[in-house]
C-alpha cells in the first residue's frame, strides 16, 4: 500500500546491507523501512510485507481518523487512499466516509429499480449504472470535488466524459440513493446538498423504512420541486417524461 507520506526509515549503504543483510532484514520484520544508498544516492527501499488483512485495517484506520478526527483530506489525497484500497469509500466536503456492505432489502430494491430504469432507457442516449461507480462532483464555488457512489445513476454525457483509467468525470442527470440506518442523514442532508451544487437535475431518495420515494428536482443550484410518493402512488420523474415506478410494487414482498 502506498502511504500518503513515505517513511524515511533506516538509511544504509549497499555495502553495509550486503555485510549485515540479516540484521536489516530483522529491522524490516519489526515494521521499519530500510532505505539503501549507493554513491550517496537513494536507490531502493526494503519495506515490511503487508498482507491483505493488514492493508484493510490500515486503510480503515486512516480513513476513520480523517473522518472523525476533525481532519480534512484533499481530493488528491483521497484518490491515493481510494486507489490503494479495496474498501468502498466516499469523499464529501473533504471527509472520508467508509461504505458498509448493503443488506438484502437494499439489494433487492436496487435490482428492481435498475431493471425498471434500464427498460425505460433502452435504445435511448442516456445510460443507467449502479454502485459501485465513482462520481466526481464539481460543486459550485467549491475547490475540492466530492466523490460519491450513488446506488443508481443516469448518465447522458458519457461521450467525452471518460478520463484515463476509465473514470467517469461528468455529471449524472439523475441519481438514486436507497436509505439505510447508517446512511440516512448523509443521504438526506450531505448528498442532497452535493447533488444540488453540482448540477445534477433530479435526485430520488428511496426509503425502505417509510416505504416511500422522495423526488427532488434541481434548477440553477437550488431545489425547484419536492414531491413524496407513498404506497398507491406512481412515482414519476420530472426530468424524463414517462419514467415511472409503482411504489407499492417496489416495496412488495421484500425479504
Amino acid at each position: 500500500m502506498k502511504p500518503l507520506e513515505p517513511r524515511e526509515g533506516i538509511v544504509v549503504t549497499a555495502s553495509e546491507l550486503k555485510k549485515n543483510f540479516g540484521k536489516y532484514l530483522n529491522c524490516v520484520r519489526k515494521q521499519h523501512d530500510v532505505v539503501i544508498t549507493k554513491n550517496g544516492r537513494k536507490i531502493a527501499r526494503l519495506t515490511p510485507y503487508v498482507t491483505d488483512i493488514e492493508q484493510y485495517f490500515t486503510v480503515r484506520e486512516n480513513a476513520l481518523d480523517y473522518q472523525y478526527g476533525g481532519k480534512k483530506v484533499s481530493y488528491e489525497e483521497f484518490m491515493v487512499i481510494n486507489e490503494n484500497s479495496k474498501l468502498r469509500m466516499e469523499l464529501i466536503n473533504g471527509e472520508v466516509y467508509l461504505l458498509d456492505s448493503p443488506n438484502i432489502i437494499h439489494q433487492e430494491i436496487l435490482g428492481r429499480l435498475y431493471l425498471m430504469y434500464n427498460e425505460y432507457f433502452k435504445d435511448k442516449k442516456c445510460r443507467v449504472f449502479f454502485a459501485p461507480f465513482d462520481v466526481h462532483l464539481k460543486k459550485k464555488k467549491m475547490k475540492t470535488p466530492d466523490v460519491v457512489q450513488p446506488d443508481i445513476l443516469v448518465v447522458c454525457d458519457l461521450e467525452g466524459s471518460v478520463a484515463e483509467k476509465g473514470r467517469y468525470m461528468g455529471t449524472p442527470d439523475l441519481v438514486v440513493e436507497i436509505l439505510s440506518d447508517t446512511t440516512r442523514s448523509k443521504d438526506m442532508i450531505d448528498k442532497l446538498n452535493s447533488y444540488m451544487l453540482s448540477e445534477v437535475k433530479e435526485y430520488w431518495i428511496i426509503d425502505p423504512k417509510q416505504e416511500n420515494i422522495i423526488v427532488y428536482v434541481y434548477d440553477n443550484h437550488e431545489v425547484e420541486r419536492i414531491r413524496t410518493f407513498e404506497k398507491g402512488d406512481i412515482a414519476q420523474s420530472f426530468v424524463f417524461e414517462g419514467l415511472a415506478v409503482n411504489v407499492r410494487e417496489l416495496f412488495e414482498d421484500l425479504i
